[in-house]
């Protein structure tokens, strides 16, 4: 998979994934550079080339003069842990499953599940929304997500939906370990997805809005929950 950008570099140099190779940019070469240090350091292989080269290799001259030649692979099931794991059921825009990715990280999840059919695989460009976080959590692909469920239920997971006609996430008392499923943009939980969660839990609207981008309700669900779970006042 070919990512760039400086940041996300500096996401990559605290992932497990592993690199083939990072291009800089040929200008770069005889200044002092932190980045080059932390390259050296982590035994990454670096390369100098023409801008035109970072262009071509990532399509994007808008590139920060970093661009890098990773091998991406999802985790495995057995690695999904931690008082609060986030579940995608059918998110087909990268947009989202990048903006997702950073916000889960950020509140501190422990894992991403998505299904192996119908729905965005981790791309070039959900990397770039995420700003690279998306590499710094595990990220596991599964053949059938209600199984999947019924085994985090098994291990003591409680597992809410957001839906639009659930409880309001103000009124609910989480207690951990918590897996959060999220729907599909136009279609919401799929029916045996929704039958398998334990409980509906919803973002309240103060207005005739009905719903918010579900990126927008995830990154306010998973705070709520993540100041719940964590007693953080």
């Amino acid at each position: 998979m070919i990512v760039y950008g400086r940041n996300v570099l500096e996401e990559v140099l605290k992932s497990h994934h592993l690199v083939r190779k990072v291009y800089l940019r040929a200008d770069e070469r005889n200044k002092p550079s932190s980045l080059v240090e932390k390259l050296k350091k982590a035994n990454f292989p670096f390369t100098f080339v023409p801008s035109r080269k970072l262009a071509e290799l990532c399509g994007e001259e808008k590139n920060q003069g970093v661009v890098i030649d990773l091998e991406f692979k999802y985790a495995d099931e057995s690695e999904i842990k931690g008082d609060l794991v986030v579940l995608l059921d059918h998110i087909n825009d990268p947009h989202n499953l990048g903006a997702i990715a950073r916000t889960a990280v950020a509140a501190g999840a422990g894992a991403i599940v998505i299904p192996k059919d119908r729905s965005v695989d981790v791309t070039p460009s959900a990397v770039k929304v995420s700003a690279g976080a998306l590499l710094r959590i595990p990220v596991v692909k599964v053949t059938n997500l209600p199984r999947t469920i019924d085994n985090l239920k098994e291990k003591g997971y409680w597992i809410y939906g957001a839906d639009m006609e659930g409880t309001s996430i103000y009124e609910e008392n989480f207690q951990p370990p918590v897996g959060l499923v999220f729907g599909n943009e136009g279609e919401g939980l799929s029916r045996l997805v929704k039958q398998k969660c334990d409980q509906l839990i919803a973002v309240p609207m103060y207005s005739d809005i009905d719903s918010l981008n579900v990126s927008v309700s995830a990154g306010i669900i998973m705070f709520e929950i993540a100041r719940k779970i964590r007693r953080v006042e």
